[in-house]
């Protein structure tokens, strides 16, 4: 299979899924809107997994399963939810098939197993959980109760992209109950930042924090929190989300506790969620034209070492070398690949793992054995470089850590360069067309407004920024009155 790629100038999206195909992270499967995560992405996936999963139980939270399947009442029982999520499920009508007499070897939809009630297969897990919660919560003893689940979800895409929009996808979506709604917005915020600090410090990608305006909340919420990322082509993507859902789901299942004073109420709830489009971001944030770039903290390999030789002269003098190197960088918690398979030449495997986008290349043969030295090439900025086999782990791990750092610098410097105020509204248009990036524009704070610059540029207002500044002015479209700016954009 060919390694070219096509460049981001002629085709970003073109691009961005023959670094998916190439990368060896995903493929496409024989259902439709269906992707295959292959090992090397389900590697990345695992690491992400892996750290959001131990900051989640650092904040009180532990895990749990429930069903794929929702009993369609229960999922009516939340009306805006229901409505928010209708026309993205799959619902399971019959429990069996049976063998077709008339035409051997195919099977039919037995019309005799129809289910007494139709099941959606989950777009998200709330009607399941909160009527599970009502069996578990009676006192305010029993909050707040943290809860997390890793799972498969399936909203019926009409046009999917790798990673970023599939018909069945993973992800982890958080369900708390309170006593207070002031301890469910804390809640709310606290996971927030826990996204935030997860996708800028181990994927490096800079987000902006913010919440969603009401046409763009997520369906049954009060609030929705959310984190922005931009990526290069000047498009946003959301990165995750944390919803305050205020008493909503707990008056649908009836979720009530007797507080201190033996007073029935309502809890109070929060649910949040971040998913395999995380990789989809990941990829366009930080990848080139020759292939993925990937942050060190949650690259699947930090390190891969090719030996150089030609024959088998000596060649047991490489190997030895490099396996010792292998169990220094192992010892010091390196995720590291020794690759001495004499079946492709080293030119072919600099080019494998440029594509993998593994973040540091060692490469040594016998003259550098004499001398003491190995090459050493960083996948961000393709520096080479000649060092001592002395101390090799220590400036492997500083080099590591100064390319995580590199990564986001670019990536900040890149989000910075592309948040544009403007006043005007043949501006607005001019720079979304031309330069893109997340636009900080007035806006008169009506859902019509906010539906018709869609419509007329493509662009949504992503979020109202947490630390947003008050400012008095005119809205981009209506000249209505405005307290503050809020950042369009076109997006994912």
């Amino acid at each position: 299979m060919s390694k070219e790629i096509t460049s981001r100038a002629t085709d970003y999206s073109q691009w961005y899924n023959d670094l998916i195909i190439k990368g060896s992270l995903a493929d496409y499967s024989a259902v439709r809107g269906c992707m295959v995560i292959k090992p090397y992405g389900f590697a990345l996936w695992e690491n992400m997994r892996d750290v959001l999963d131990r900051m989640f139980k650092e904040t009180g939270h532990e895990n749990a399963y429930f069903p794929l399947f929702v009993p369609k009442s229960l999922f009516e029982a939340e009306e805006k939810n229901a409505e928010g999520f209708a026309k993205e499920c799959a619902v399971v009508t019959h429990y069996r098939l049976k063998g077709d007499t008339e035409n051997k070897g195919k099977l039919i939809v037995d019309p005799e197993a129809k289910l007494e009630e139709e099941l959606v297969v989950r777009p998200t897990s709330e009607a399941i959980i909160w009527n599970t919660y009502k069996n578990w919560i009676q006192s305010y003893r029993d909050l707040p109760l943290l809860i997390n689940q890793w799972a498969n979800v399936v909203r019926w895409e009409m046009r999917t992209r790798l990673f970023l929009r599939t018909a069945e996808f993973l992800w982890q979506e958080g369900h708390t109950a309170h006593a207070t709604a002031e301890e469910a917005v804390a809640e709310t915020v606290q996971m927030l930042d826990v996204y935030a600090k997860f996708v800028e410090e181990y994927m490096a990608v800079p987000v902006i924090k913010g919440v969603k305006t009401e046409s763009e909340r997520f369906a049954g919420a009060v609030d929705t929190y959310c984190i922005e990322a931009l990526m290069q082509d000047g498009k946003a993507l959301q990165a995750g989300t944390s919803h305050f859902l205020g008493q909503n789901f707990a008056k649908a299942f009836d979720v009530k506790f007797s507080d201190k004073d033996n007073k029935l109420d309502y809890v109070w709830a929060t649910s949040w969620g971040v998913s395999t489009r995380l990789v989809g971001a990941l990829v366009m944030a930080h990848s080139d034209d020759d292939g993925l770039i990937l942050p060190p903290k949650i690259a699947p390999l930090q390190v891969v070492i090719v030996p150089i030789y030609k024959g088998n002269d000596k060649k047991d003098l490489l190997d030895a070398k490099g396996k010792e190197f292998v169990q220094q960088l192992k010892a010091a918690g390196i995720r590291v690949k020794f690759d001495n398979n004499d079946n492709a030449r080293p030119g072919w495997k600099f080019a494998e793992y440029e594509m993998k986008g593994v973040p540091v290349r060692i490469a040594f043969g016998l003259r550098d054995l004499e001398n003491n030295t190995v090459e050493i090439v960083r996948r961000d900025t393709k520096e080479k470089s000649s060092i001592s086999m002395h101390g090799l782990v220590e400036n492997i791990v500083k080099l590591l850590d100064g390319i995580q750092q590199n990564i986001y610098n670019k990536a900040l410097a890149y989000r910075d360069s592309h948040i544009t105020k403007t006043d005007s509204w043949e501006e607005f248009e001019k720079l979304l067309d031309e330069k893109g990036g997340f636009i900080a524009a007035h806006w008169d704070g009506t859902a019509e407004t906010e539906e018709a610059i869609k419509e007329k540029t493509k662009a949504t207002i992503r979020c109202i920024p947490l630390n947003n500044e008050m400012e008095e002015g005119k809205c981009i479209l209506t000249g209505k009155p405005s307290k503050q700016r809020v950042l369009f954009a076109r997006a994912y």
